[in-house]
């Protein structure tokens, strides 16, 4: 007797939507969204879509009517809650475009909780298009499995970040120049994770970081990375042993 199909199937597609989802509601999604359910998916009606709103979870929903611009759908059931996001922010100095993207996609799919753009003295692209890079976020929570996306914070310069730096959190800094590796700091959560511009942080902008009660020096290895590499180094390293990549697998 062949097996029943899996319900959903893997391949269905999963968008996000901002609006509150339940069962009985009737979200209607237009736009790019809607060309990529019919145009590229060719979904029809009775088609599954995974929704999810950054509110409540992922729910399974079916196509109930589709025009040309539109498509309305029917919830159908509660997949599952919102998760919770381990409590790391990565405070970065922005780069050139397609690198800056890169960055905002892989720390989406990493897990942070917050993304902070800061501009320092060697920041080289001070003007962040946000609107760019939520869409980002929002892909990249698509694709991954998020159900809660990343906030993305205005961009702050350096002395401003750390004049209102919260006491309670760690800010590990990925020093070129020397640090502790990571696996030696003390349990560092919640914490953040900040990296510097292609042409690395100033000699005055070290000595400022080095001087505030908040920061420690990370140590990422014996090479000089480059800023996009510095940072989902750290990440990796730092959920793995206080985020949620701790205990996966063992049952």
């Amino acid at each position: 007797m062949p097996a029943t199909p899996a319900w959903p199937p893997a391949s269905t597609p999963r968008l996000f939507i901002d609006q509150p989802l339940g069962v009985g509601s009737a979200p209607v999604i237009d736009g790019a969204a809607a060309h990529y359910l019919l145009g590229v998916m060719r979904l029809k009606a009775g088609d599954p879509v995974l929704l999810f709103d950054n509110r409540s979870g992922e729910w399974l929903a079916v196509i109930a009517d589709a025009t040309k611009r539109a498509v309305t759908l029917r919830i159908d059931r509660h997949m599952r809650e919102i998760e919770a996001v381990p409590d790391l922010w990565l405070c970065f100095a922005p780069v050139k475009k397609a690198r800056l993207d890169w960055i905002i996609e892989k720390a989406t799919e990493l897990g942070v909780a917050r993304l902070q753009p800061v501009i320092t003295e060697r920041t080289i692209v001070e003007r962040v298009k946000s609107e760019r890079l939520a869409a980002q976020i929002i892909e990249a929570c698509e694709q991954c499995g998020r159900t809660a996306l990343p906030t993305l914070a205005d961009p702050v310069k350096l002395p401003q970040l750390l004049k209102d730096w919260p006491a309670e959190r760690a800010l590990l800094f990925a020093d070129e120049a020397g640090g502790v590796p990571m696996a030696r700091l003390a349990a560092l959560a919640p914490a953040a994770i900040l990296t510097g511009p292609e042409g690395g942080f100033t000699d005055r902008e070290r000595a400022m970081l080095t001087a505030h009660a908040s920061v420690h020096r990370l140590a990422l290895g014996p090479r000089i990375l480059r800023a996009e590499t510095a940072g989902l180094a750290a990440i990796s390293l730092w959920m793995a042993q206080h985020g949620d990549w701790t205990g996966i697998g063992v049952s």
